[in-house]
């Protein structure tokens, strides 16, 4: 985060802890930088560390205006969320957090935290012990000399080739590409006893309507997928269990099991959907992975995204499926006179007239071999 020499100096204070001190340097200075994403992430973020929690989700929610998928605004937002005793919605945006950004050690902590102390009276006396600052997202550094910018990467590489080799030696990472065996369930998603004597809630509209029975079997079928390493199969029965009547520890389960899933690539994708099937019940697919082939049209390419229409199915320029806007979160190099394929994740989108999805695209193949499929 590159710094002016006033949200430097406020920096300088945040880092020596001195809170109240950055709000004044900042304060003062709301018209210079009214628009501006980094005063108001700055500002929010020194009004947090200072408990000062409702003026903190104030500035938050400018920050998340100007950039709704900054990892670092997400996590002062959950924090807040959390501190507030709105665990689901802390939760939802951990998740989201570890989709923009998968390897995130805070959003990882703090779902592991939330994990070890399940339930509103727990974490909330987790809270209590004023530890709740270590989920918060960290200052940024103001500058790094020369010299140990040089030591650092020299470090870091130093670290990087050590970890590689004991990863590799203790099989954590094959050469081979292949995964070992059946994945390990993690003891935190057993549902507990209360959970399956009471797994649906009485009252209230919900998107399915399940019975006791089904709940239990679609959890179920869910970890068995899940050890599978078929995530997204498991996410789609994990899905049902959050849009139904479900009972609400049931479904927090079903949302810590998601936060341990892994973001596929075009080798590693098990499952495949199609577009027929996803449009015809958008919400059940929430945030799977899909890879359709396709044509791109509408094509606007900027310095830090990337978007079209993707004509779903107009590979082979006989049939065409549907259409589909495709978002990137970066720039990518897309010929629109050729065939594509492109890896991505679903998001449904509710409106007045019609059910819809947006694709937030994850990566792209176009080579001249698509032509020849």
């Amino acid at each position: 985060m590159k710094l002016d020499p006033i949200l430097a100096k406020a920096v300088r204070f945040a880092r020596k802890k001195n809170y109240d001190q950055a709000i004044k340097t900042l304060e003062p200075e709301a018209n210079r930088y009214y628009g501006s994403f980094t005063y108001y992430y700055l500002l929010g973020l020194s009004y947090l560390y200072s408990h000062i929690f409702g003026m903190a989700l104030t500035y938050f929610r400018l920050a998340y205006d100007q950039k709704m998928r900054d990892p670092s605004t997400l996590l002062g937002l959950a924090a807040l969320y959390l501190n507030h005793g709105d665990t689901d919605k802390a939760v939802d945006l951990y998740l989201e957090i570890q989709s923009i950004e998968e390897s995130n050690r805070i959003a990882k902590k703090a779902l592991k935290i939330i994990r070890k102390h399940p339930g509103p009276d727990n974490i909330s006396s987790w809270i209590d012990t004023g530890s709740i600052s270590s989920i918060f997202p960290p200052f940024p550094k103001v500058g790094i000399s020369r010299k140990n910018l040089v030591l650092y990467i020299i470090t870091a590489m130093a670290v990087l080739l050590v970890a590689s080799g004991i990863a590799l030696k203790m099989g954590f990472i094959s050469l081979s590409g292949k995964q070992p065996g059946r994945r390990t369930l993690p003891v935190e998603i057993a549902l507990a006893q209360e959970e399956r004597n009471s797994p649906v809630q009485t009252g209230g509209s919900y998107r399915y309507v399940l019975t006791r029975s089904q709940v239990l079997d679609e959890y179920s079928e869910a970890l068995k997928l899940f050890a599978d390493y078929r995530d997204d199969a498991a996410r789609v029965r994990l899905n049902k269990i959050i849009e139904s009547n479900a009972a609400d520890p049931v479904k927090n389960r079903a949302r810590l099991l998601i936060s341990f899933m892994v973001t596929p690539g075009f080798d590693t994708l098990k499952d495949r959907f199609s577009y027929s099937d996803v449009i015809r019940d958008p919400f059940i697919y929430r945030d799977c992975h899909i890879i359709w082939r396709g044509m791109a049209t509408n094509l606007v390419v900027e310095q830090n995204s990337t978007s079209f229409d993707f004509l779903v199915g107009y590979d082979t320029r006989r049939t065409m499926e549907g259409i589909v806007q495709v978002d990137y979160d970066f720039a990518i190099p897309v010929n629109p006179e050729r065939p594509l394929e492109i890896l991505g994740r679903i998001i449904p989108i509710s409106s007045d007239r019609e059910l819809k999805i947006v694709i937030q695209g994850i990566a792209l193949n176009q080579t001249g071999l698509l032509e020849q499929k």
